[in-house]
């Protein structure tokens, strides 16, 4: 992990993964998941994971530079975990609630580093 980012794990429901995807969207991020997507794919009654890895810089949007790429354990309406990336804002992040406790933030860091989870964009060639 460089620094600059939280060294953190954060719990998030699908309402505020897709609200945090349109704000990605709104800012002209890379990784995002299209408008919809979420709402249409993503299990609705989910706990997904956000684990901030890197800074970003964006250059052609330097008012929304830097943000922080984040690996996300993200669960589909099959059951199925896929990891996925998201780009958030830092400021977003920072209001997002610490409800893990360190066992569980390690759990899911390892998972998303050596799970072997499929990716989001394999999950939508099988399943769209």
């Amino acid at each position: 992990m460089l620094s600059g980012v939280p060294r953190t794990v954060k719990a998030i429901d699908t309402a505020e993964l897709i609200r945090l995807d349109a704000e990605a969207i709104a800012y002209g991020f890379n990784r995002n998941h299209g408008a919809g997507w979420l709402a249409e794919y993503a299990a609705l009654e989910a706990v997904h994971y956000l684990r901030p890895v890197l800074v970003h810089r964006a250059g052609r949007r330097p008012e929304f530079s830097p943000h922080w790429r984040c690996m996300l354990l993200l669960t589909m309406r099959d059951g199925q975990e896929v990891f996925s990336l998201l780009d958030v804002w830092p400021a977003s992040f920072d209001h997002l609630p610490e409800t893990l406790d360190s066992a569980t933030k390690r759990a899911i860091a390892y998972r998303l580093d050596y799970g072997g989870l499929p990716t989001s964009g394999q999950w939508a060639d099988l399943n769209t």
